[in-house]
Parts: structure tokens; C-alpha cells; sequence
């Protein structure tokens, strides 16, 4: 089989970078989405939260004051945990899949959970790593070069 008869829902123009390791801006746009869902997941929490205060004490009600320590806390647990999951069962976040990204690992496989996990651990305690791939070995991450995995394009929908 061919490449044009193996994926023909891939625009023409993105079917020769199938498998290549994706860049840092395509990487960083859907770092930014995953973001965006995480924070709003937070904030879909927090009026959910006040909510249930509010139908069980809808006289007094005030909202409740958020701690931004816990706030931060709560989202980079929540960002580890998304990450986690979605690179472990199909390989990609919501902004990957967006971008048409997969993280796969040394051999092209899904990662497996305690890989995923590490990954998700660096990727949120140093996303500055994600500025080697820039002009680093490889379109690599530090998270990348020390865990030996890989961001590709891949518009499949799922891992081959």
C-alpha cells in the first residue's frame, strides 16, 4: 500500500512529513491548547464547586476564595495526570491531535505508563526543555533526549 491509499483524509501537502519528528512552534501551539484545556477545566471545577455551596446554602452565599498556591498546585497535578493518560492510551493530548502530533517511544510505539508519567513529570517541572528542539539533536525535547522518546506527525487516528 501507498501513502495516498493508506491515508487519504491527510491533506496532500502534510503527507511527506508522516512520521517526522514535529517542530517547536507545532509542538508549543499544542502545549498551549492542552493549557487552555486545563485551565479551563479548573475554572469549570471551581464555579462547579460553588455551585453545590450554593444549593445547599443559597442565603449566605459567597463565593469561595481560591488559593492561588493550591490553584497552581491543583493544575499542574491535574496538566501531569492529562498528560499522563492521554500519552499512555493513545499517544496524544487534545492540542496533539489538534496539530496532528504523537508521542511515541524509541521504537515508534505508545508509551508505556511510567514513561508517560516521567514525561508528564519533566514536561510540566521543565517546559523550557522544549526549547531544544528548536536547533537541538534530532527535533528533540530534553524530555525527549532523556526518556529516548518522540513527537511526530501523525494524522492517523489511531497508532499504526
Amino acid at each position: 500500500m501507498t501513502m495516498d491509499e493508506v491515508i487519504p483524509i491527510v491533506p496532500r501537502e502534510a503527507r511527506p512529513y508522516q512520521g517526522r519528528r514535529a517542530g517547536l512552534v507545532t509542538r508549543l501551539i499544542a502545549g498551549v491548547i492542552d493549557g487552555v484545556l486545563v485551565v479551563v477545566s479548573l475554572l469549570v471545577a471551581y464555579v462547579g464547586a460553588n455551585g453545590l455551596i450554593f444549593l445547599f446554602h443559597p442565603r449566605g452565599f459567597q463565593f469561595s476564595a481560591a488559593s492561588p498556591i493550591l490553584s497552581v498546585a491543583a493544575g499542574l497535578v491535574l496538566l501531569v495526570l492529562y498528560l499522563t493518560v492521554a500519552w499512555s492510551t493513545i499517544g496524544r493530548t487534545y492540542g496533539c491531535q489538534v496539530m496532528g502530533l504523537r508521542v511515541v517511544s524509541r521504537r515508534g510505539e505508545r508509551l508505556r505508563l511510567p514513561v508517560a508519567l516521567l514525561r508528564a513529570v519533566l514536561y510540566v517541572m521543565f517546559p523550557i526543555g522544549l526549547f531544544f528542539c528548536a536547533g537541538g539533536v534530532g527535533r528533540r525535547s530534553l524530555q525527549d533526549l532523556v526518556l529516548r522518546t518522540s513527537v511526530i506527525y501523525d494524522w492517523l487516528p489511531r497508532h499504526p
